[in-house]
């Protein structure tokens, strides 16, 4: 598939927050093989590998979050300079925030994938990113109650 605007193979960012919101994006690793993709999360004492940019840690709690936030803003704007992508994929959450708004603001595909680990209610960045996304899926039929947009995917596990 090439983009017709570039006449290149789609580059695809991959973003979101470690733990479990991370164990799920890793499961689209073979997409990132084959559309030129690249992954970004935030920096933890764990090694991840498959990362190509780490940003800083950061949670509504977090007595920094505001200063942390501006720097992960102006570090994804470096990002999305480097790599140009064509498409963001994230499931979540606030380090996700600057490549939703980049990709919003570049007319760029948005594509939300609700966490696995909230069957029964919608979450802070779900509700916040549906209405820009261009394509929301849900990895349980009971999500799809909470979202107008939502599409069942299965779950990635």
């Amino acid at each position: 598939m090439k983009s017709k605007v570039h006449n290149r193979q789609p580059r695809i960012c991959f973003v979101s927050s470690s733990g479990g919101h991370w164990e799920q994006l890793k499961k689209l690793n073979p997409l990132s093989i084959k559309y030129q993709g690249f992954f970004v999360t935030e920096k933890t004492q764990f090694s991840e590998p498959l990362a190509k940019y780490f940003m800083k840690q950061t949670d509504l709690k977090d007595k920094y979050m505001f200063l942390k936030m501006f720097w992960n803003s102006l570090y994804a704007i470096i990002i999305w300079i480097k790599e140009r992508p064509d498409f963001v994929i994230t499931t979540g959450t606030m380090v996700a925030y600057p490549f939703y708004l980049i990709a919003v603001l570049l007319h760029k595909k948005f594509i939300f994938i609700e966490t696995f680990g909230r069957a029964d209610m919608p979450t802070v960045a779900g509700v916040k990113m549906e209405k820009h996304s261009d394509l929301f899926i849900v990895q349980w039929e009971s999500q799809k109650k909470y979202y107008k947009k939502a599409v069942y995917g299965g779950c990635l596990y």
